[in-house]
């Protein structure tokens, strides 16, 4: 019995090749990514023009940090948005760092006087999480650094150039002989 090419679906030599549909799914993902980097932009520009207002009314401190700290949020998803477009994977740091902001803008918004205790521990433990989660994140090399091959990343930068020496000293060596 004749194994099938793994590249491709069962027809293999029809209209379902695999690639091609890949391919298209990841440019309609990028489009939606798009919209949504707009819509998200344009977004940020209609809350900020909201603290401006708010600024120029009486002034309301809770309300305009939370307006900011909300701001700040929008700014790193779309921070969280263009990573994704670029790599075509998400930034667990940059994913941590906004539940991290969304977390203590919620504790600002709310006061942590008006936050009863069990919420307290709820949201220490929490951020207690996140705090680690974001530790390990920042001293896990990214998959992408580590195929690149580069010199921004120190671990296979490191194996290629020894890797280099070896050969060259090899080579010094077999032209010596």
């Amino acid at each position: 019995m004749k194994k099938r090419i793994k590249s491709r679906f069962l027809f293999c030599d029809r209209w379902l090749d695999r690639h091609a549909i890949v391919r298209h799914m990841e440019a309609f993902q990028d489009i939606l990514v798009i919209v949504l980097c707009l819509a998200l932009f344009s977004f940020m520009v209609i809350e900020l023009w909201g603290i401006f207002i708010a600024i120029a009314q009486p002034l309301n401190y809770k309300h305009v940090t939370a307006k900011i700290l909300f701001v700040l949020i929008l700014v790193e998803l779309f921070r969280l948005l263009m990573v994704y477009l670029q790599e075509h994977s998400i930034a667990v740091g940059v994913a941590v760092e906004v539940a991290i902001v969304s977390v203590l803008r919620e504790v600002v918004v709310h006061g942590i006087l008006e936050i009863s205790w069990l919420q307290t521990a709820a949201i220490c433990g929490l951020l207690f999480i996140l705090g680690g989660l974001l530790i390990v994140c920042a001293k896990t090399p990214h998959m992408d650094c580590m195929s690149a091959n580069t010199k921004l990343c120190p671990i296979v930068y490191q194996r290629t150039r020894d890797t280099e020496n070896e050969l060259e000293l090899n080579y010094l060596h077999t032209r010596d002989q």
